[in-house]
């Protein structure tokens, strides 16, 4: 059902059995997928895809062009995928030419309500971000990961798989899949245990992660020198190996 006041682009497609609320504008370049429910005074503006079955709730805002002094106009996406939560007042931002020019969120994630996705960041599947979660560009954020209230990250951090940060932080780099951080600046406060445990990851998968966490993070080795032990001491299982990788290919830095 769409209400008589809300404003529906006839360039926009709209799927089947879609809800949008009363005085929500969705604007052309628009599709969105069947079973998609869009409260009242919701504005989608154009070049915005969306999944099926989201829930979109009153005030968020999609599609806005970015705020990067480099973008001048063009062309540019936000693509969003199936069964997303989508809180009050969260604020989406197309990408840039630069950035690719997608700004992407997956399948199956809560966004609660203030949270801000800027230009070009790419969310995975079953992630949370709590209550005004910041993210600024180019930021990624791995499947299942959580980030806390109030929490802001810096342009160009890879957030890990699994990954949990704790509210009020300020995050400069990089974060593992698996691990805990927080505080401002963030750093590292051992493995994810609780969140593993829930998703159903092994004891043994547990204990080779935690080798990896101390031989990379505890004992004062060399970046090198750790993977090097790694290597040697601990089972290759695939969450050793992400891990490893996501450490091997940080540019910014990993958090410690």
């Amino acid at each position: 059902m769409i209400h008589e006041t809300a404003i529906v682009h006839p360039k926009s497609e709209i799927g089947e059995n879609v809800e949008i609320g009363a005085f929500s504008i969705i604007r052309e370049n628009v599709t969105i997928g069947s079973g998609t429910a869009i409260g009242p005074h919701v504005v989608i503006d154009p070049f915005v895809d969306i999944g099926a079955d989201c829930r979109i709730f009153q005030y968020a805002a999609i599609g806005a062009e970015p705020q990067a002094l480099k973008f001048s106009g063009e062309e540019t996406w936000v693509k969003i995928g199936r069964a997303n939560i989508i809180r009050e007042f969260v604020t989406i931002h197309r990408g840039t030419a630069e950035g690719g020019g997608v700004t992407e969120v997956g399948d199956e994630n809560l966004i609660m309500a203030y949270s801000h996705i800027a230009h070009d960041c790419k969310l995975g599947k079953n992630i949370v971000l709590s209550n005004n979660a910041t993210l600024a560009g180019h930021i990624t954020i791995g499947d299942h990961a959580t980030v806390g209230g109030l929490v802001a990250i810096h342009q160009f951090v890879r957030v890990g798989n699994y990954a949990f940060i704790g509210g009020k932080s300020a995050v400069v780099k990089d974060i593992p899949p698996y691990m805990i951080a927080a505080g401002d600046r963030a750093t590292l406060h051992g493995l994810n245990v609780v969140g593993l445990k829930r998703q159903g990851f092994s004891r043994n998968t547990l204990t080779m992660l935690k080798k990896v966490y101390r031989l990379m993070f505890r004992i004062g080795l060399t970046q090198n020198e750790a993977i090097e032990r790694v290597a040697a001491e601990v089972e290759q299982i695939p969450e050793v190996i992400t891990l490893v990788n996501f450490i091997k290919t940080s540019e910014r830095g990993i958090t410690r």
